[in-house]
């Protein structure tokens, strides 16, 4: 199936899980996918591509036009100058350490605020306990948008996505403004995702099919 087919079966899987597609923003991962197929995500109505890594995102932004670019893989410190300001949405804030150096760079920087709700060891993201003093925390520097997850690695996601929705909740009430994005939902558990409530999807092999 091209893109575009597959991207017209997620969007009535979006509808059938209660939701407007046209309130649900779909990332196309293109990591470990060359400059055609980043093009193809754009062909089919696709704008929004996430990338892994910084160094492979910067050679793709050179060849491909039209995208806005977002950085969902963890963001090492001695990759902030190179990031910073290159990025539509950072989606993996996970430290104040890393809140500072990227405001070191620019104050305009948007990005959301990573959260370990799988607690699992081998994924990033701040422990949920401390991530509504980070949100507010980066909010005196960078532009928060939001809060994004992954999903546990095993079992059911849905009591993770909902505790990632109550923290992003929590911290609108400590901020008093809007936290509009919640990032969580992937290609094995984005419909369970949506009916907890994300507003952004990071899809890759249900777009493109396996990668190379």
């Amino acid at each position: 199936m091209t893109v575009a087919e597959n991207l017209h079966r997620i969007r009535a899987e979006i509808e059938r899980a209660g939701r407007d597609p046209d309130e649900v923003t779909i990332v196309a991962v293109t990591k470990g996918f060359g400059a055609d197929m980043c093009r193809a995500a754009l062909s089919a109505g696709l704008p929004n591509l996430g990338e892994n890594r910084v160094q492979e995102a910067v050679a793709k932004m050179g060849e491909v036009d039209g995208a806005t670019w977002h950085l969902i893989g963890h963001l090492q410190t001695n990759k902030v100058k190179v990031a910073a300001n290159r990025f539509e949405l950072i989606q993996t804030l996970d430290s104040m350490h890393l809140a500072e150096a990227l405001a070191r760079q620019t104050s305009d920087q948007r990005v959301l605020v990573e959260v370990n709700v799988a607690r699992e060891a081998q994924k990033s993201g701040v422990a949920p306990e401390q991530a509504i003093d980070l949100v507010a925390g980066a909010s005196r520097l960078l532009e928060v948008k939001g809060l994004m997850a992954m999903g546990p690695s095993q079992g059911d996601p849905t009591p993770a996505f909902e505790e990632l929705r109550r923290i992003r909740d929590q911290a609108q009430e400590r901020l008093g403004k809007a936290l509009p994005i919640l990032s969580m939902g992937m290609s094995g558990d984005y419909e369970l995702a949506l009916r907890a409530g994300s507003t952004m999807l990071r899809l890759g092999t249900s777009l493109f099919g396996p990668r190379p």
